[in-house]
């Protein structure tokens, strides 16, 4: 920006008396001085010789009314600035009256250059530039993520009901482990077994037993899910069912052995060595009870990471064990106490209940340490679409497809189910197995936190402030 008045005040100036060639020797003086003269002084000066006066009241056209010259002041400051001077001296007058007006609008960033690339500077940016703006504004903004939860939910949602209709909707029974005792290697006896096989759709695993104490036994340890006593050269089968081990199952041999007697000519008597307790007919109570700690379990977790956050390591351990054991104790005293639906060995389905609850919390917590805020979809896979549906407590693990029932005993849900089943019903029977699936996943979850716990986003030291933090703000400045 130029003042075009400049000149004109020069020209006027100029014509005063001694201010011409015959300045003499001192002219030279007097501008080393004058170049001294401070910037913005001068500058208001300019400003001020610009603004005229206001206009004289009264009658009269507005071209007859006069107009008063500049000031000597500024025209005597004009007349000694040499080049340099002024130059540097209209420099700043354009900035400081520019940015007064509002007429510089640059933000720190943006190049004047009228070399560079489209978009950097003063040109406007091409198409493409302005789609990965749009682009990369969306990635920055409260709806993408929102959208991508909207995805995942639906996802989930499929992949929920699909999972639980694949395992219990059509159960079918693919190896089904039984006892025979007596006549099992005469016709009838043979024809038997081998058409009940072919009506359930699945061969029948029959193991020989020498008797039927040893074949009960066996029951007892859950390695067979019914005895067939096969008594006169195999004409007349007594069968024994345990509703215990697995109600599915046992229904399933109470319709299908008698029907498949009377097309062989067999007489078939139907007993339950083992029922179910009065007040879980259906034997539903023990899955529902272990659903209860596994969802509880990393829900708690979950509580844990978003209102204690910033818990420490140790303290984050010692407060999922704190709400398991409580957790563990009110859904058994439930259960038992007030509902009466079980009658719980109390000690041992607590413990077994509580350690299921800080699996699955520690197993959300170590999830939460390796991919953050995501840690709910591989937890909720691993808990609940893959563990609960091949648990064994709505269906037992024979009439699983194949896969479901391996891999179910190896999650916190199927050996949790396996555990507190063995506990109510066969007591005097436990196995170890269920226990250390258990006490592997809680062991290895809390290791996996506690090695990457620098990764959590939890933690007191990642609460400090900015300016609280050592080396910082006013205090580590003074």
């Amino acid at each position: 920006m130029t003042f075009p008045w400049r000149n004109d005040v020069l020209r006027r100036g100029t014509g005063r008396p001694g201010a011409g060639a015959g300045a003499g020797a001192g002219a030279g003086a007097d501008v080393e001085a004058e170049a001294d003269v401070d910037v913005e002084a001068d500058v208001e000066a300019e400003a001020e010789a610009r603004v005229p006066p206001p206009m004289p009241a009264g009658p009269g056209p507005r071209s007859l009314r006069r107009v008063p010259p500049p000031r000597p002041s500024a025209v005597r400051r004009h007349r000694l600035r040499t080049p340099e001077v002024t130059a540097r001296m209209s420099g700043e007058g354009e900035r400081q009256v520019a940015s007064r007006a509002g007429q510089v609008r640059r933000s720190p960033d943006v190049s004047t250059d009228p070399a560079a690339p489209p978009g950097s500077g003063g040109t406007p940016p091409g198409p493409q530039q302005r789609d990965d703006g749009a682009w990369e504004r969306f990635r920055n903004s409260p709806f993408w993520p929102a959208c991508v939860l909207v995805l995942i939910l639906a996802a989930a949602a499929g992949l929920f009901a699909g999972s639980y209709t694949y395992a219990m909707a059509n159960p079918t029974p693919r190896n089904l482990p039984t006892a025979v005792v007596g006549g099992y290697d005469q016709a009838r006896g043979r024809a038997f077994l081998d058409e009940l096989g072919r009506s359930l759709g699945s061969s029948v695993r029959a193991r020989t037993y020498p008797s039927r104490a040893a074949a009960l036994d066996a029951v007892e340890n859950q390695t067979v899910f019914a005895v067939f006593e096969l008594r006169d050269a195999g004409r007349d089968v007594v069968l024994d069912v345990s509703s215990a081990s697995g109600a599915s199952v046992a229904e399933l041999l109470e319709q299908a052995a008698p029907q498949v007697g009377a097309q062989v000519g067999v007489r078939v008597t139907v007993r339950d060595v083992n029922p179910l307790q009065n007040g879980d007919p259906r034997g539903l109570a023990i899955f529902y009870i272990s659903l209860a700690a596994v969802i509880i379990g990393f829900v708690g977790a979950i509580q844990l990471s978003v209102h204690a956050r910033s818990l420490t390591p140790l303290e984050r351990i010692a407060f999922t064990l704190a709400y398991a054991v409580l957790g563990g104790f009110a859904i058994a005293a439930t259960v038992d106490w007030l509902l009466g639906a079980l009658d719980l060995p109390f000690a041992e389905s607590w413990a077994i209940l509580a350690l299921t609850m800080f699996a699955s919390g520690m197993t959300f917590t170590m999830f939460n340490t390796l991919v953050g805020r995501w840690a709910m979809l591989p937890t909720w896979g691993v808990m609940v679409l893959l563990g609960n549906p091949s648990s064994g407590g709505a269906v037992s693990w024979p009439l699983l497809p194949s896969a479901l029932g391996i891999i179910g005993r190896w999650l916190p849900p199927g050996a949790s189910v396996n555990a507190q089943h063995t506990a109510v019903y066969f007591a005097g029977h436990q196995h170890a197995f269920p226990f250390l699936v258990l006490a592997g996943w809680a062991l290895v979850s809390c290791a996996v936190f506690w090695t990457w716990r620098h990764r959590h986003p939890g933690g007191r030291e990642k609460e400090e402030s900015p300016q609280d933090a050592p080396g910082t703000g006013t205090t580590a400045e003074a």
